[in-house]
């Protein structure tokens, strides 16, 4: 197994031969400690990786996995190889993708596809293709709106009994490896019977008449002869200059010792739901309950506490209504998400500020997270992002971990998945990881002053400094949230 990848230690590499997941299962059960699921979360992006490439090489029948992005980097090109190396040992292998960010790389991924092994579908493609980006655009313009509807669930699926699921992509800002940022994200370990709602969720996306093969736009047949140009690229990926401290920080990364050893500190238990929007949201269409409506259920359904972490907080009117509602019942309400100058989608936190004040006088508190890593002020992407998770949890126990965020996007455009879990171990670990990101070093408190106007309060350091306006954020970034704010566009964001 040390000819996939360097990912771990030749000699702690785990073994094809290991009598796997249908074995697994008994290993998994031994893993439980008698109950027949069990749920852990993982908000370090070195051990994200390690486990997906740990649940790839210890499969021994299959691994199917749903994304929204797979980028061609270095993390990128790992993850591929593990997966390629695995079909190599005869897993059938089914990879599912949003199409957003396919446009330009059918020819990789019907290359991909060539492997006997390997099923590719697109989920909601553009028909346009021939013109890449452009077409896609084109055709958006042009009265094709199913365009703005997409896949934004996340899976990693191995041998059916053991889910990762969350909000992390597959790239390098996901991972903590790139040099210019990186997502401070959270995924959501899935093991046992539980997971099969995550292989029932996966196969209604995948015989949805909205997933198309690869070979509906490239011949598999002529790409099959670049299948070995594949390879080289994929094995070169651990050699490349930027890979190389991140493999270093792998290999030496304490957590790593004991994911090898199996000690993903799951915690044994049957409240384990995962859900996930229907395919058909995605034509615009779709009627019944969704996630949203399942995220809503739960939050409303506090005592004493919601502590909230999203990256992208559009609460619309009714999360406006439902929020207020809640601190009137004497629940508390704590939010944290991305401030102006950290996130990466600027027209997002124009639509957040209309709700703001409404939010703290009404009793909630607002954590905003710190810019950190270099700032590029473009509309749609910025490389100062930072926060990228999507959970809460309600009453110390009942948690949510997913790719939904709460904003007007997820809950009528794109389709997201998640799992909640009661317990009240995991919902200490959720509640250590909202006070980790609220904590004053990382985050400004909002509040509203004596004369009226909201303040951002900066505890770091010993010092109290309290300022009156969008804290780090330039005057462009500033203008653009403002633009947004008044503009009528709250349902896109």
């Amino acid at each position: 197994m040390s000819s996939i990848t360097p990912a771990f230690p030749a000699d702690e590499a785990p073994s094809a031969n290991r009598a796997g997941f249908e074995d697994a299962g008994r290993d998994v059960r031994q893993l439980l400690r008698g109950a027949r699921s069990g749920a852990g979360l993982v908000p370090d992006g070195i051990s994200a990786f390690a486990l997906r490439s740990l649940a790839a090489r210890k499969a021994v029948r299959s691994l199917d996995l749903q994304y929204y992005i797979w980028r061609d980097d270095f993390t990128g090109r790992l993850l591929a190889r593990e997966v390629l190396a695995a079909a190599d040992r005869g897993l059938r292998v089914r990879l599912l993708l949003d199409d957003v960010y396919v446009v330009g790389a059918e020819r990789t991924l019907a290359v991909l596809a060539a492997h006997p092994a390997i099923e590719v579908r697109i989920f909601n493609a553009a028909s346009w293709r021939r013109w890449g980006r452009i077409g896609f655009a084109l055709e958006l313009l042009l009265g094709g709106w199913r365009l703005n509807h997409r896949m934004h669930n996340k899976l990693w699926l191995a041998d059916g009994v053991v889910a990762i699921l969350g909000g992390r992509n597959i790239g390098n800002e996901y991972f903590d490896a790139s040099g210019e940022f990186n997502f401070r994200d959270l995924d959501l370990i899935v093991a046992g019977e539980a997971t099969s709602e995550a292989a029932a969720i996966f196969e209604r996306y995948w015989h949805d008449e909205l997933a198309r093969p690869v070979e509906s736009f490239r011949s598999v047949r002529r790409a099959g002869r670049k299948l070995p140009a594949l390879r080289r690229l994929l094995r070169g990926a651990a050699s490349l200059p930027a890979a190389q401290p991140f493999l270093e920080r792998v290999h030496s990364a304490p957590a790593i010792r004991r994911i090898l050893a199996e000690e993903h500190d799951l915690v044994p238990t049957d409240a384990v739901q995962i859900l996930a929007d229907p395919p058909a949201k995605a034509t615009g269409q779709c009627s019944g309950q969704g996630l949203a409506d399942a995220v809503h259920a739960a939050l409303g359904s506090a005592a004493r506490e919601v502590l909230l972490i999203s990256p992208y907080f559009v609460p619309g009117e009714r999360g406006l209504a439902m929020l207020t509602s809640l601190v009137r019942r004497g629940v508390r309400v704590s939010v944290v998400t991305n401030s102006l100058a950290a996130t990466d989608v600027v027209v997002v936190h124009g639509g957040y500020a209309r709700y703001r004040r409404a939010l703290l006088e009404a009793g909630v508190e607002i954590w905003e997270m710190k810019r950190s890593g270099r700032e590029d002020t473009g509309i749609f992407g910025s490389r100062g992002a930072s926060l990228h998770t999507k959970a809460f949890v309600v009453d110390g126990e009942l948690t949510f971990t997913g790719s939904f965020n709460l904003d007007p996007r997820s809950a009528r455009l794109n389709t997201e998945m998640g799992g909640f879990v009661r317990h009240p171990a995991l919902g200490q670990r959720l509640r250590a990881e909202h006070d980790r990101l609220a904590d004053p070093a990382r985050s400004y408190r909002l509040g509203i002053g004596p004369d009226g106007r909201l303040t951002w309060t900066d505890l770091s350091g010993g010092q109290q400094r309290v300022q009156h306006r969008e804290p780090d954020a330039s005057p462009r970034r500033r203008l653009l949230a403002l633009a947004a704010r008044i503009l009528p566009i709250e349902s896109q964001l």
